[in-house]
């Protein structure tokens, strides 16, 4: 298996600088001429641009330009340059376009804003805007003065890198220069307020736009109109568009927007809405509410959409196949259904990315299928496709999931990871905690947390719930309000689920009575307790207090609006039949029905469940309407159903009660 004998993955290799001195010794001499005497042929501008262009090898390239500029049969031209400095930018070979760059201006040769632009872009590609700025403030020793459109391309290249900072002295230079921007400027500048969450400043510099005569286009509303989605302003949204002429991807915002709220009915009404103004959906229209519609389970009514895509001529992409193949691993049982859609992607030309790997792998880690996980991973390896911290997460995920315990593969797993350039994020390290608390690794736990610390990644929610979970199931009960003390200073609020593992955690160590502090203290601040809180809390007083205490907070739970469900009537009849034997039950189950009248019917199934077999063999024949009419007059419940005297039946009963 790869991940046990440990699949070579591809890795970055930083390959030498090539030299880049133009005055060394002709490599290639494209003249072939030996005689001296006579004069070498001329080599036309045209015929290098197209050998450096077409050259896929960038050394013989570079030794190609090198050996035209030793040659006496051609001068090297701007674009001859440029040519080559755009194949080395490509490569990432930024020491020789400084190198080339240093050159032109000793030669004397002009450089053109189109080539800082090709410059400044193979920075941005490069990841290194700083440099990028460097170059583009050396543009005028090149004589060479930047217009609107560099300042375009510097601006993206920051906002490339989230450098927001730099963006507004850059737009403060550009407009002391006299220039004013254009449609692109005021885009970038949108992008970068919005990347902000700052969507006021967007929708002033929105006004400013129109103000100034520039006329915003679809990528300006449409890059307001996402963030203000994105943050859950969908109503605002909606109120913008109304201003300007309805089009595709501003409707693709809205859908999107509504569907991250779940709101599902809200994104058919805009589906709807769009084709009654004669605007066609895209398959990012459609591919977004297949991809909602999967995401809650309801596989069922993302084949209609399916089904009106073909119809309207909008055929799905490699985003709609993975929606769908997520839907039918969310639904249970239904794996081979998605690899059923996995195969029709193929069979349909598209391959599969790291996305859609991903997607069959964490299917695989929630159906326990540890085998089918690590076939697709082997696969997605094989055909060259490089894992990301997806990827790597879920396949970390199965093999802390199965059942047959395999964390410490996964612990191989992650120091891979490492080694393929791939950090971890905060996601891939609540995976690998969870599966060493469960399998009681508390040593290398610690080790984990301390890691995550270490680089500078913050704990969030789910961090800090499986920590306590874990120490909570190893008994460790001071150790977890440690974790919750340190939590609430990291500014992180704990959530139900929180509570609730330390509730259930104290109540079964017979800590009842700090359970009971913790709850009234939640309440009080405002927390409120829900069922499984209440059925916790009851079970541990039934255990370690009494009947009466936990009448007390069964009244309480009923009073604030929770209802209780099957598994609390469970607890506490499971408690009355295993304290006072069942005909002792028999009349406090009375009292209780007496209390919660609109309760019985869950009390009477809690009885059944409990001694199933005894009411059953007596009651074969009951279905709910019967139970209802037994529930509603239990004197009929002795006289009527039960097929023997009342006498002879307390007897079973006591006999019963003698034997538990």
């Amino acid at each position: 298996m790869y991940l046990k004998e440990g699949c070579s993955l591809l890795l970055k290799v930083h390959k030498p600088s090539i030299p880049f001195v133009l005055n060394t010794n002709t490599i290639l001499n494209p003249t072939h001429d030996n005689d001296a005497t006579l004069s070498p042929p001329v080599v036309k501008e045209c015929d290098v641009l197209r050998r450096v262009r077409n050259e896929s090898d960038l050394t013989l390239a570079l030794e190609y330009f090198k050996s035209m500029a030793n040659s006496k049969s051609f001068k090297h031209t701007p674009l001859t340059h440029q040519s080559m400095i755009e194949k080395l930018g490509r490569r990432g070979e930024m020491d020789g376009v400084q190198y080339l760059l240093q050159q032109m201006k000793l030669d004397g040769i002009s450089c053109s804003e189109d080539l800082f632009i090709s410059i400044i872009n193979s920075y941005r590609q490069s990841g290194a805007a700083e440099q990028a700025l460097k170059t583009f403030y050396r543009m005028q020793d090149f004589g060479c003065s930047p217009t609107v459109k560099i300042y375009n391309h510097i601006l993206d290249a920051l906002l490339n890198e989230d450098r927001f900072h730099m963006i507004n002295p850059i737009y403060s230079n550009m407009k002391k220069d006299g220039l004013e921007p254009n449609v692109y400027t005021y885009n970038i500048l949108l992008k970068a307020l919005c990347k902000n969450n700052r969507v006021d400043g967007a929708h002033k510099l929105l006004i400013e736009m129109s103000n100034k005569g520039c006329s915003p286009d679809t990528v300006s509303y449409t890059t307001i109109i996402s963030c203000m989605c994105n943050l859950g302003k969908v109503k605002e949204a909606r109120d913008i568009t109304s201003r300007f002429p309805p089009i595709v991807p501003v409707y693709n915002a809205l859908i999107n927007g509504v569907c991250r709220e779940s709101n599902i009915e809200e994104a058919f009404q805009l589906l709807n809405e769009m084709m009654n103004k004669g605007i066609s959906p895209n398959v990012i229209t459609y591919t977004t509410i297949i991809n909602a519609l999967s995401d809650a389970g309801n596989i069922h009514l993302s084949l209609p959409i399916l089904a009106l895509m073909f119809k309207k001529g909008c055929g799905p992409n490699i985003h709609t196949y993975t929606s769908l193949m997520k839907g039918f691993f969310v639904k249970v049982g239904s794996v081979e259904k998605a690899l059923v859609v996995f195969y029709q992607m193929e069979r349909s030309g598209f391959s599969p990315n790291v996305t859609t790997y991903s997607t069959l792998i964490n299917g695989f880690a929630k159906a326990g299928n540890l085998i089918g996980a690590t076939e697709t991973w082997n696969d997605m390896i094989i055909h060259g496709c490089h894992p990301n911290v997806v990827a790597y997460t879920c396949m970390v995920d199965v093999l802390c999931r199965n059942l047959i315990g395999r964390v410490d593969w996964a612990i191989k797993l992650l120091d891979m990871m490492e080694e393929c350039g791939c950090l971890p994020n905060i996601m891939t390290y609540n995976v690998i905690l969870d599966g060493l608390f469960k399998e009681n690794n508390l040593a290398l736990a610690f080790w984990v947390v301390k890691e995550i610390e270490e680089r500078g990644l913050e704990l969030n929610l789910v961090t800090y719930n499986t920590m306590i979970h874990g120490f909570c199931c190893a008994g460790m009960l001071e150790e977890t309000l440690k974790v919750v003390g340190k939590m609430l200073v990291g500014g992180i609020k704990p959530d139900a689920f929180t509570f609730n593992i330390i509730i259930n955690a104290h109540c079964k160590n017979g800590k009842v009575e700090f359970a009971i502090k913790l709850l009234d203290a939640m309440t009080a601040a405002g927390w409120r307790p829900d069922i499984v809180s209440y059925t916790s809390l009851i079970c541990g007083i039934c255990e370690f207090v009494g009947l009466e205490e936990a009448n007390v907070y069964l009244h309480r739970m009923v009073n604030e609006g929770i209802s209780p469900n099957v598994a609390m009537w469970n607890v506490l009849v499971r408690f009355l039949f295993s304290r006072v034997g069942f005909s002792e039950a028999v009349i406090l189950v009375d009292s209780i029905l007496d209390s919660f009248q609109p309760l019985r019917m869950h009390v009477f199934k809690a009885v059944l469940g409990n001694f199933g077999g005894l009411i059953h063999n007596s009651f074969p024949f009951l279905d709910d309407a019967e139970l209802n009419l037994v529930m509603n007059s239990r004197a009929q419940w002795w006289s009527r159903w039960i097929k023997e005297p009342r006498q002879l039946f307390m007897q079973r009963v006591q006999g019963l009660d003698s034997g538990i």
